[in-house]
């Protein structure tokens, strides 16, 4: 046994009546053992020819493993150090640490795609090392002086958090989603904080912000810095065409086709809607004057009885898992046994609670919607209040994202106000204490507003009392990549157990008006969820590329024998298409109210206007 000079175990076997076509070193006696092609397979694999023996391969492949080893790959591994203290060389590797520290969702998206094409696997590479390239870029552009350390520090904190979340329930962090955070609640806040999310905050975000911050960066002159870095950058420019342009025709289809990958490449694209969010959040133009709709808002309908309607506000609720609309579970059976229409094609406005909330109260509707506008306009409530109707609304989940900021407001998330709470407060305690405010609002039409915590994710098993675990078993953590499927199915289905449980009991409230007043109830869902559909979990996807779980909510109405529109009418729109833009003008409908706003809207309440009775 003989050890050459790279290290390499060799074997004194020659080939019979086969001469080594190798010149140099290369003429020795085959390798067939060698250690360095451990470290090097991939590197070496196209550099010996499959005409040459098995062993002759060997050889050239550790040769080559060995002296990419040696000679490229320990040398820059002993500049690193050094590189570190620079200004450029921090700025690189911390880049490239936060990139493919949080990008892993981005990284499994190119693979679902590409991973089984041919070519793919070598398009998927060009495509992450584009991005890693763009997101040196980015940080050479924004980080000089002495805030490089702290500009670093603080990017590799949030993208450990956006990773997180990116990777663990497959969200994107766009401007809704930073809405729907910078509304989230403390008791939502503290039910999505998981061992996996303090881990990786202290792995991947606060120890590497600790170094980044630790130690003196090298001085160096401004005219030496600034040729150093646009050399860099020119550099950095030069390799991301030469990615490119080889591989033309496949960038064009990823970027037609599959727009929606790159929203997962952090910190870039969460960086933008961080931007954008800023800017219309904290950064708004002059001032606007509160808009006063429907001038001409009139009561068209003296005749009818006095009208109690109760909306119920739902949370997370999807279509597809309501026995009503065909689902093969029973999740049902209390409304089973009430007279009522189930709409089985409504689409919501939004993703996500702080979008599809005020969005269906406002009058923009989805294609005109922003929440700047709508806040500083009037909704549906406001104008029911101003014809005379009663309006109150109470809370059960975060708040009402400003839609009752000018009605009567209840928040029954406290023990204090709501009476049905093991510790988490339930949505039938809201029906509490009605019948007095009912009392009070005698000779008055009446709106009452339920905003439900429903299914309200991800610890859905939090969300109904233990006699409504009809399906097990269930998924007992927030961490849903954990559970299996069929565990996060059953969590979330008996939620909607419960949901049609509280929905009766609004239906059971109502009856004993209904020989006096015209009653009804309307079940509106915000948005729907994701349950690890193609490893999307929870909502707030980007709407253009939601998926119908996340989008398709379920809508019930029951109605009353002396409301003023009949259910047999709504019976003939239950398979219509309707989305929440349909709730203002309906709402409008229902109390008899009448604006040129709804000429040519349709409404959850009939379409169609029967002959009044009597």
């Amino acid at each position: 046994m003989l050890r050459s000079t790279m290290g390499c175990q060799i074997e004194p076997k020659q080939e019979p009546g086969r001469r080594t076509p190798l010149r140099g070193l290369e003429r020795r006696r085959p390798i067939t053992r060698c250690r360095a092609l451990q470290y090097a397979p991939c590197a070496t694999r196209y550099i010996a020819p499959r005409s040459y023996p098995a062993s002759q391969q060997a050889a050239i492949r550790c040769r080559v493993g060995s002296l990419f080893i040696i000679k490229i790959a320990m040398p820059l591994i002993g500049r690193l150090p050094s590189y570190w203290e620079t200004h450029n060389g921090r700025i690189v590797l911390s880049a490239l640490f936060i990139f493919f520290s949080s990008s892993t969702a981005f990284f499994a998206k190119l693979l679902e795609i590409y991973a089984h094409q041919p070519g793919g696997l070598l398009f998927s590479a060009s495509v992450i090392a584009l991005f890693a390239i763009a997101t040196v870029l980015f940080f050479l552009l924004i980080c000089f002086g002495r805030l490089t350390r702290w500009i670093l520090a603080l990017f590799v904190l949030a993208s450990s958090q956006a990773g997180y979340y990116m990777a663990q329930y497959g969200v994107v962090i766009d401007v809704d989603m930073l809405e729907n955070t910078m509304q989230t609640n403390p008791a939502e806040f503290w039910g999505l904080v998981t061992p996996s999310l303090v881990l990786r905050t202290v792995f991947l975000g606060v120890l590497p912000a600790w170094l980044m911050l630790r130690g003196r960066l090298r001085p160096v002159g401004f005219w030496r810095a600034l040729r150093a870095r646009l050399l860099l950058i020119t550099g950095a420019l030069v390799a991301a065409a030469l990615l490119v342009v080889p591989l033309t025709a496949s960038y064009a289809s990823f970027i037609r086709e599959h727009k929606q990958v790159r929203l997962y490449a952090s910190p870039l694209y969460f960086t933008y809607s961080l931007v954008r969010y800023a800017n219309l959040r904290w950064f708004p133009h002059a001032p606007q004057p509160h808009r006063t709709l429907a001038a001409d808002l009139k009561v068209v309908d003296q005749q009818r009885p006095g009208q109690i309607v109760v909306l119920v506000v739902g949370e997370t609720a999807r279509a597809d898992r309501f026995a009503l609309n065909g689902y093969t579970r029973d999740t049902n059976p209390a409304l089973r046994g009430q007279r009522l229409v189930s709409f089985t094609q409504v689409t919501s406005c939004g993703t996500s609670t702080a979008v599809s909330v005020p969005c269906m109260f406002s009058a923009l509707g989805r294609s005109r919607y922003d929440s700047a506008e709508a806040r500083r306009s009037d909704n549906v409530l406001d104008l029911l209040q101003r014809s005379g109707v009663q309006v109150l609304w109470r809370d059960n989940n975060s708040d009402s994202k400003g839609v009752a900021d000018r009605v009567r407001f209840e928040n029954f998330r406290s023990p204090q106000r709501n009476p049905v709470c093991d510790p988490e407060c339930r949505d039938v305690g809201m029906l509490d204490g009605l019948d007095a405010y009912i009392r009070d609002n005698a000779g008055h039409d009446i709106l009452i507003v339920l905003h439900q915590m429903g299914s309200h994710g991800p610890e859905y098993y939090k969300r109904y009392p233990t006699e409504f675990e009809k399906f097990r078993p269930v998924c007992r953590t927030g961490e849903l990549q954990r559970c299996t499927k069929e565990e996060i199915d059953n969590a979330y289905d008996n939620t909607i157990l419960y949901t049609d449980h509280f929905l009766s009991k609004v239906i059971d409230f109502l009856k004993p008006y209904d020989r006096t007043h015209g009653t009804a109830m309307l079940y509106v869902s915000d948005h729907g969820e994701s349950l690890g559909e193609n490893k999307m979990y929870l909502h707030g996807a980007p709407y253009a590329f939601a998926p119908q779980a996340q989008i398709r909510v379920p809508v019930v109405l029951w109605v009353g024998q002396n409301f003023s529109y009949s259910l047999e009418t709504a019976m003939r729109y239950r398979d219509t298409p309707f989305s929440h833009d349909e709730l203002f003008c309906g709402l409008l409908t229902a109390f008899g109210r009448a604006t040129s706003l709804c000429e040519q809207q349709r409404a959850f309440f009939a379409l169609r206007k029967p002959a009044h009775p009597g």
